[in-house]
């Protein structure tokens, strides 16, 4: 009997037959077929209804588990006796059996046929003793072992038995002429009533063995409990590789893990050190679980994601789903599948989260969630597409998003791919190539190169677009995918939303099989990327200036660059780390840190006039001065307005709002101004397109060099330092000095999506009688120059806040006032 919805138990069964919930990592209706093979009842009829499909495709014809297996398919629910009656052409000829596909049990059948037969009964009911017996028929027998009585759902003033039907019957052919063709009839309610009432021989055999009707959520996990602790003899497929420990076929679990057992980690799933799996947890196949993950009585399905710091406590993750980052889930809550908690969220105990639902990072879900997502983040973000690899960004998704932005674009178009150095961009890259292609677009691809390199390919080869694949910087499970317009920069929203609105309706373009389309890989793009850098740059001075510079190339692609970039510039450079490790495309802000500490050194034995470390990508740079002294990157983008606005005295920078404004006193003091921009991915290149701009910085290592490129360019922003230093006669650590120092403070405000208008609203209406910047945010300027930015995060669930003062104690105390009030209008 493998037909009912097991509509209590959804969110579980919203998307999957209950017959097909896992129990420790095996459909409860494969446990039952083991049951019925072990006691030699291989000809199975299997009744199905809802999503009856899959049941057929995950058993077939039974021939993996050694049986038969036939289906009957009923178009309309015909009760518990009325599904068998569908059945009746195969049970015709001899005594046959009736067990639910959905309950959980171990009962020896072959004692209750052997029963059956020696009582000539026409029904044998199998009867269990339970304890509370109020949710199930009881059945009251006579001293012969006849059933004398039945009673449906009982009070506790009618309990006269703690015997109970367990749905398993054995009966002979005939019993099912008492039950009417294509009729909703049930056994209980409707036959063995009438079979009482004319005396027919049915009988009640109480068994000895476990059974549990897996019918609410207490009781699924109750099922996953008892067998793990072995209350129920089933087989467990794996390795007991400690007392009630099991692992599976392929699975890699640190020996860092810590494990208390009994509990089950399915095939190929991956544990990783630092994590705590206790008792009474069922672990699925190809699930993820990270460092410092804790997870207790809790079952989680096939390729689920579990983020390093999570909290799972009794309860169940659905098939496919991410929880992220620090998220909680509480006692009793139950996630469907293709679901994603996202970071730091928490679910209350006994909270439903239905199929495909998001919910927000930092939310605390006290209500279940059905029908509405709590707060779908947007799929673009400051890197462009992100997410960790083959969990949130798959080839899947990399083929469908690439579909949208094709289908964007007209036929025929050309667009520029590249990739960093990792396996995962590889393969990833293969995926949108094809989709590409699929949708009538030419493709140059460039492989494996340097962002920037891959940017002014897209420009000067008149493409419509481009996607760069690149490892996450800090974050080497993750990657970014990167959609460039014809000016080789980052999508403007509006172009995303475009992008976003066909890969939401799902309505991609394809091609007609003559108009597949080209791909093509264009050869020399090093040699033309650092000769036409070299024709814009203005290096006068540079050869006569006798330059000694150590670089640091971050161990990426810059390395394909740098040589013959140097080989061209007349300094005497000295070159480290330039090979390429596909197995560490990124670096840590930790690893960062170190390796321009160690440039310092490098800098200062070697007397060199600077020094450059360079991200694996090629877009950002960091500085170190001649005494070998790091200039953080904010600093130095204060440095490199000082070197450009004294050498223009003339026109102006563009920075983003959240820049110190230090930088419009040193641009002033060589008549150059700044425009102030957002912060959102294309603005500075936006910017760049301006008459007049000399430089751009987000100072984070990021430059705009516009007389040769639109996109923050690190090769770019490196040769014109070089020759903005020759010019100057000052050393590095000189101009630092000359610059005032800026006291700029931020914090982070957890805010629900739902709550960031209410949280800009109240910092308006806090801001009156004050001058206010709206260019991105709401920037408060207060009567002692001193300014706070409230600003939402447009990816994540928090607010920004800047404050800047003429000291860091009071800049503090202006950037809590401000977090204090985003704080309270965010509740």
């Amino acid at each position: 009997m493998a037909g009912g919805e097991g509509t209590r138990l959804r969110p579980m069964t919203t998307s999957m037959p209950k017959p097909l919930l896992p129990v420790v990592n095996k459909p409860i209706m494969e446990h039952i077929l083991r049951l019925l093979r072990k006691h030699r009842l291989t000809e199975t009829v299997v009744t199905v209804h809802f999503l009856g499909s899959m049941v057929r495709a995950y058993f077939g014809d039974g021939e993996d588990l050694g049986m038969r297996l036939t289906y009957a398919t009923e178009e309309k629910p015909l009760g518990t006796a009325g599904s068998v009656k569908n059945a009746a052409d195969a049970l015709k000829d001899d005594t046959f059996l009736v067990i639910s596909g959905d309950a959980l049990t171990d009962i020896d059948l072959t004692a209750l046929i052997a029963y059956h037969k020696k009582q000539g009964a026409l029904a044998t009911l199998c009867l269990t003793r339970v304890p509370e017996p109020l949710d199930f028929g009881i059945t009251i027998l006579d001293d012969d072992g006849r059933v004398d009585r039945f009673l449906e759902k009982p009070t506790w003033g009618q309990v006269f038995s703690d015997t109970v039907n367990t749905g398993i019957y054995v009966m002979e052919p005939e019993l099912l002429s008492y039950v009417e063709d294509e009729t909703s009839v049930d056994w209980s309610s409707d036959v063995f009533p009438q079979l009482l009432k004319e005396g027919a021989p049915i009988y009640g055999y109480v068994a000895d063995g476990y059974w549990e009707d897996v019918g609410s959520h207490r009781s699924y996990l109750k099922a996953n409990h008892d067998a793990l602790g072995g209350e129920v003899e089933l087989e467990i497929d794996g390795f007991e590789v400690s007392k009630g420990v099991w692992i599976g076929e392929g699975a890699d679990v640190s020996p860092d893990a810590e494990l208390k057992g009994p509990l089950y980690i399915g095939a190929y799933a991956k544990v990783e050190g630092g994590t705590e799996i206790r008792e009474f947890t069922t672990v699925g196949d190809n699930v993820v679980v990270r460092e410092g993950a804790f997870l207790h009585r809790s079952v989680i399905h096939d390729n689920a994601y579990i983020g390093p710091h999570t909290n799972l406590r009794g309860c169940v993750v659905g098939k496919n789903t991410d929880v992220m980052r620090g998220a909680r889930i509480d006692d009793g809550a139950i996630v469907g599948d293709d679901c994603v908690i996202e970071e730091e969220a928490v679910l209350h105990p006994e909270i439903k989260v239905y199929p495909s639902k998001t919910i927000e990072a930092g939310a605390v879900v006290n209500t279940s969630v059905i029908w509405e997502s709590r707060g779908q983040r947007a799929l673009f973000g400051p890197r462009g597409v992100s997410g960790i690899i083959n969990v949130e960004i798959t080839p899947e998704l990399v083929v469908r998003l690439t579909s949208a932005f094709a289908t964007t674009l007209r036929k025929g178009a050309t667009v520029v791919t590249g990739r960093d150095g990792s396996r995962a961009a590889r393969a990833l890259k293969r995926a949108a190539i094809a989709a590409f292609t699929s949708s009538a677009i030419d493709v140059n691809d460039l492989e494996m190169t340097a962002t920037p390199v891959a940017r002014l390919e897209t420009t000067r080869s008149n493409a419509a677009g481009g996607l760069l694949i690149r490892t996450s910087a800090g974050r080497p499970d993750s990657v970014d995918l990167v959609f460039l317009d014809e000016r080789g920069a980052d999508l403007s929203q509006a172009d995303q939303r475009k992008v976003e609105r066909v890969l939401g309706r799902q309505e991609f373009r394809r091609a007609f099989p003559g108009e597949i389309g080209d791909l093509t890989f264009p050869s020399r793009t090093v040699d033309t990327y650092t000769q036409d850098l070299l024709r814009s740059a203005d290096i006068t001075d540079v050869a006569d200036a006798d330059l000694k510079v150590v670089i640091d190339a971050g161990r990426g692609t810059v390395g394909m660059v740098l040589p013959t970039l140097l080989g061209k510039l007349s300094v005497d450079a000295y070159l480290v780390n330039t090979g390429l490790d596909e197995r560490t495309p990124t670096e840590t802000s930790e690893q960062r840190s170190a390796a321009v500490s160690l440039l310092g050194e490098l800098v200062a034995s070697s007397r060199a006039a600077f020094g450059v470390r360079f991200d694996p990508l090629g877009e950002r740079i960091s500085l170190v001065d001649e005494k070998g002294s790091v200039i953080d990157d904010e600093r130095a983008l204060l440095v490199f307005v000082d070197l450009v606005a004294a050498e223009a005295s003339g026109g102006h920078v563009a920075l983003p709002v959240t820049t110190t404004r230090v930088a419009e006193r040193v641009a002033a003091y060589h008549g150059v101004e700044i425009r102030w921009t957002t912060t959102a991915s294309d603005a500075l290149a936006t910017a760049a397109g301006e008459p007049g701009l000399l430089l751009a910085g987000d100072g984070r290592g990021g430059f705009v060099v516009p007389e040769f490129s639109s996109a923050v360019d690190g090769f770019a922003a490196f040769v014109r330092f070089v020759g903005l230093v020759a010019r100057t006669h000052l050393a590095l650590s000189e101009v630092d000095a000359r610059i005032p120092r800026a006291h700029v403070v931020r914090l982070t405000v957890p805010t629900p999506w739902a709550t960031k208008g209410a949280v800009m609203r109240s910092a308006l209406e806090a801001a009156e009688g004050r001058t206010v910047d709206t260019t991105d945010g709401v920037r408060v300027v207060e009567d002692d120059g001193s300014w706070a930015l409230v600003l939402p995060d447009p990816t994540e669930a928090v607010t920004r806040v800047w404050a800047e003062a003429a000291t860091t104690e009071r800049a503090t105390a202006l950037a809590h006032r401000w977090a204090d009030l985003a704080t309270r209008a965010g509740r």
